[in-house]
């Protein structure tokens, strides 16, 4: 009898419980007008552009909530990754992008689905964000073959339907990334491309010949600098001459906006998509971002920046806390309803489970899907006394 009434006491809490939350989200702000306010040394700059992104913006609770909840679970995500780094269970070579979550979700959020996206191998965050799971994510890091590139690609190469790659070499996605647009402009689509690439990157030669090609077939694509201070380990200062990475295009518009803050990577997004859209051709966004890990994992940082730099963009520039703020400033959600991030760590928690439970793919698979849509045939293995078997 005693455990009945706990039970009946407990489904009453419950529901009770349940019709306060549904009380107080009743008087949520839905819908808020946020005036962005950035530092002076990060306002938007443009170049060859007569407007810039606007800086009153529209916000709705849902919105808030999803790009909220798409950061938190990337941060995780890409935290859980370095555990698995450091267990060995991820191996070779693996770039975080903890710090950045708001120029992925920014972008993503401001673009249609059906827009090209590419990257380098700083990707995990926009292979996230273009629909990429997190078992298969995970699965792939570790090199397991339910992984999205079935093992076979690890943490640079991993696709989805409209994100095509993570790249390893420094550069090279921008020139597929006009070729993407080249492709939305031959087939009339009412599409672009998003390029995406780092500081360090900006200063390959493929770059500016892609910029060259964009500009002179006047390709709907969004060059996008994620500029994080540091070209591997070593400061922009020291390694470029020109700095103002928006201005790179020469005769190409470009803007440079505060890459910490999603709003304003969003509004400058839409804006470079309605330009693109438009017909004007080719447009570069510099976003001035932050990483907070090294270059890469096993990266000795301390080479070129100090740990008070790290943790004084950690405590004043956090894109998660940035955003946090503008939720709870406008009445938006609790402190107490944005502890999602606890789902975020179990949903995350469970992905890596499944990948360390995954099956390696078989050697005899190791030459697989080398042709597209072929017979099997017979190709060198190892070394040159050794056969396998390519199947498409």
């Amino acid at each position: 009898m005693a455990l009945f009434f706990t039970r009946i006491l407990t489904q009453e809490t419950s529901t009770t419980m349940k019709g306060v939350a549904a009380l107080r989200s009743a008087f949520f702000t839905t819908k808020a007008a946020i005036q962005i306010k950035v530092e002076a040394y990060r306002k938007t700059a443009t170049h060859l552009l007569n407007e810039a992104p606007s800086t009153h913006v529209l916000l709705t609770r849902h919105e808030a909530l999803q790009y909220y909840f798409t950061m938190q679970t990337i941060r995780c995500l890409e935290l859980k990754t370095k555990q698995l780094f450091d267990r060995n269970i991820i191996r070779g070579p693996c770039h975080l992008y903890v710090g950045q979550e708001a120029c992925a979700v920014g972008i993503d959020a401001a673009v249609k689905s059906s827009d090209c996206l590419i990257t380098g191998y700083r990707s995990h965050g926009f292979i996230f964000t273009r629909g990429g799971c997190l078992r298969a994510i995970l699965a792939e890091l570790a090199g397991r073959r339910a992984g999205m590139s079935k093992g076979r690609g690890g943490s640079m190469h991993m696709f989805t339907k409209t994100l095509y790659g993570g790249h390893g070499v420094v550069g090279s996605q921008v020139s597929l990334g006009a070729g993407l647009a080249l492709a939305c402009k031959y087939q009339k689509k009412d599409e672009l491309c998003v390029c995406v690439y780092g500081d360090g990157a900006a200063n390959q030669g493929q770059v500016a010949e892609s910029m060259n090609m964009a500009a002179l077939w006047n390709l709907p694509i969004i060059f996008v600098c994620e500029n994080n201070k540091y070209a591997k380990g070593t400061s922009v200062d020291r390694c470029t001459v020109n700095t103002d990475f928006y201005k790179r295009g020469q005769v190409i518009p470009g803007l440079r906006v505060d890459g910490m803050d999603i709003l304003c990577v969003r509004e400058a997004t839409r804006f470079a998509s309605d330009y693109c859209r438009s017909g004007k051709g080719p447009i570069i966004m510099e976003l001035q971002t932050y990483r907070y890990f090294g270059h890469f994992l096993g990266d000795t940082e301390d080479r070129y920046r100090s740990v008070d730099e790290v943790d004084k963009v950690r405590r004043n520039r956090d894109p998660i806390a940035k955003l946090e703020g503008y939720i709870i400033s406008n009445n938006m959600a609790t402190t107490e309803e944005l502890k999602i991030d606890e789902k975020s760590k179990k949903d995350v928690e469970e992905a890596a489970q499944f990948a360390i439970r995954s099956p390696e793919p078989p050697v005899k698979e190791l030459c697989n899907y080398i042709y597209c849509n072929n017979p099997p045939q017979e190709v060198r293995g190892v070394n040159p006394w050794t056969k396998m078997k390519s199947v498409s």
